[in-house]
This record gives structure tokens, C-alpha cells and sequence, in this order.
């Protein structure tokens, strides 16, 4: 049986979605195994790391102004949704992943860092856009007609 003190972090440990938290520096602060299967690097090759480990360039720039504004408003632009977007595994391949962010306060609401959660999305993805070429192809044969 797990000790009650530990419970919280045996259910982040063992969450089926990858979460990770950035302090206000944007440096990895908490890894758990789920966020090891889904972009490859161990908890102790991320910890303390910044967060352009996973994020690929052309978007790093949007990704820390919208950090930025999210901890100094305490508020997330896409808050209460999933984001489906590229990130960057440990191969350096691009993946695709499902990302939902929260803003994580102290006792005094003063933003602290910001929390992730993220589901490896890329098979889904790859379906999907297949899909919607196969149907854009019917679509142009059906209008030549």
C-alpha cells in the first residue's frame, strides 16, 4: 500500500500522459515516466533542462511569448483545451502531440511555473492527414466528373 504522502506523486508518476512542469525560468522542474515514453529523454537528462528541448525552433519563439504573457496574467491562451501541435522527441524527430497547459500558483495566486500534459498523437495524426488528401482527391475526381 502506498503512503498516503506519496499518493500524489505516484499518480503523476504514473499518469498516462506526460507531465511536465517548468518553473518561471522555463527550466524543467518535473518529468514523469509517461513524459519519458513520449519524447525519449530520461527524468534526469530533462530535469533542469530548458524547455527548447522539446520545442521545435520555428516555434520557440511564439512558445515563450505565450509563456511569458501566461505568468504574467496568470492566465493560459488555450485554457481548458487541447492543443494539437509539432514537438521534438530525444532522436530529434518530429512528433506530434496533444498538449493542454495550466498555470500553477502559490498560496498568495502568484504564478509559479506552468504545468503541461501531453499524449503523443502521431499515428493519429499521420491517419488523419492521409485522410484528408484521399478525400480531397475523390473530391477534385468527382468535380472533373
Amino acid at each position: 500500500m502506498v503512503d498516503s504522502s506519496n499518493l500524489t506523486a505516484e499518480f503523476a508518476n504514473q499518469a498516462p500522459d506526460a507531465i511536465i512542469y517548468a518553473g518561471r525560468d522555463g527550466n524543467v522542474a518535473y518529468w514523469n515516466a509517461a513524459a519519458e515514453r513520449v519524447f525519449g529523454y530520461t527524468s534526469e537528462a530533462a530535469m533542469g533542462q530548458y524547455l527548447d528541448l522539446i520545442i521545435p525552433e520555428q516555434y520557440r519563439a511564439a512558445h515563450w511569448a505565450g509563456f511569458e504573457k501566461a505568468l504574467e496574467t496568470g492566465i493560459t491562451k488555450y485554457a481548458g483545451q487541447a492543443l494539437a501541435t509539432r514537438a521534438v522527441n530525444a532522436a530529434g524527430e518530429t512528433i506530434y502531440v496533444e498538449l493542454s497547459f495550466s498555470i500553477v500558483f502559490d498560496d498568495s495566486h502568484k504564478p509559479l511555473g506552468a504545468l503541461a500534459f501531453a499524449r503523443d498523437i502521431t499515428e493519429r495524426f499521420a491517419r488523419d492527414r492521409d485522410m484528408r488528401r484521399e478525400l480531397r482527391a475523390l473530391k477534385e475526381a468527382a468535380d472533373k466528373g
